[in-house]
């Protein structure tokens, strides 16, 4: 696969789309942004801007605001959280690219999504976190064995385009897996950020750093991932990552404790800036939503109090 034969436009300029967008430009792909409104124009201005060993460094990107229906790509990569991600796939839906990426969670499966853009959809999940603060990127990156980026057909199934996309992946030095079964791996991963981030707003406004600390706080969270797990278990979804399956078996206490040792990470506190909070909130909302009418569809209740 050469490098210049491939076109892979980042549908999304926030974090996740603007770590993948400077990861392919630096392995000698052509990579084209879509961005809107301050974040197009900051792009054009500045170029995508991060932060390096502690520098701000400053990468040219091709943006754009509009696509047009002709604008062909080997890969489009749909980058916005899951609030938003229907929306996206509206915008993308009359345009002829054949490959199109969701990198997000999902709670629900993929009836809906299939519906809009058909057979060109491709889940996945980012390797990636961080924030953009004052239109920097400063990446948070995970321990090397959960932070590979995972992706695979909806029907389990190693295609060539899997293949394609691994070789891109590989070409970029980026770590991947490929999933049999991307349903239950999103669904999982749903689970745990429900439970992990419903914290941040408390009667609908941002909890305080004191109040999220406490062991009532990592109680909840351990209540609420138990419950979840268990419920999707039901619904046939299988556990993935596996180390679900432990957690059943953990005791709360052991549990709570973690969780009370994670809420008083600097990570957890970045997460409680306002602009973060809000938005995780509205794509916690919309995972949540999303999780009940899934288990409801399969007979399930599930109560988390």
């Amino acid at each position: 696969m050469s490098t210049t034969q491939e076109r892979i436009l980042i549908f999304g300029a926030g974090v996740i789309g603007s770590m993948y967008a400077i990861k392919f430009i630096e392995a000698g792909f052509d990579v084209t942004v879509f961005a809107h409104s301050n974040r197009y124009k900051s792009l054009r201005k500045n170029g995508l801007q991060y932060v390096e060993k502690g520098a701000v460094r400053s990468i040219e990107v091709n943006v754009i605001d509009t696509l047009e229906h002709d604008d062909v790509y080997d890969f489009i990569f749909v980058t916005v959280r899951y609030d938003r991600s229907e929306s996206a796939l509206f915008a993308l839906k009359d345009n002829q690219s054949k490959n199109i990426i969701t990198m997000t969670s999902n709670s629900i499966g993929f009836s809906s999504w299939l519906d809009i853009v058909g057979d060109r959809l491709l889940p996945a999940f980012p390797g990636f976190g961080g924030q953009i603060k004052d239109e920097v990127l400063h990446a948070r990156f995970l321990p090397r064995f959960i932070a590979a980026t995972v992706f695979g057909e909806i029907n389990g199934v190693v295609t060539e385009r899997i293949e394609n996309l691994a070789k891109l992946f590989k070409t970029a030095k980026l770590p991947y897996v490929i999933k049999k079964d991307m349903q239950s791996y999103l669904i999982t991963h749903s689970v745990s950020d429900i439970a992990m981030l419903s914290f941040l707003h408390s009667e609908h406004k941002i909890i305080d750093l004191k109040t999220a600390s406490t062991r009532t706080t990592a109680h909840r969270i351990t209540v609420t991932l138990k419950t979840y797990l268990r419920a999707i278990q039901q619904a046939g979804v299988s556990l993935d990552p596996p180390i679900f399956k432990m957690v059943l078996k953990f005791p709360n206490l052991l549990l709570d404790l973690f969780f009370m040792t994670w809420l008083r990470t600097k990570m957890v506190r970045d997460m409680m800036l306002p602009d973060y909070a809000n938005n995780a909130n509205n794509e916690i909302l919309q995972l949540n939503n999303d999780l009940r009418r899934f288990l409801s569809q399969n007979d399930i209740t599930s109560r988390t109090n």
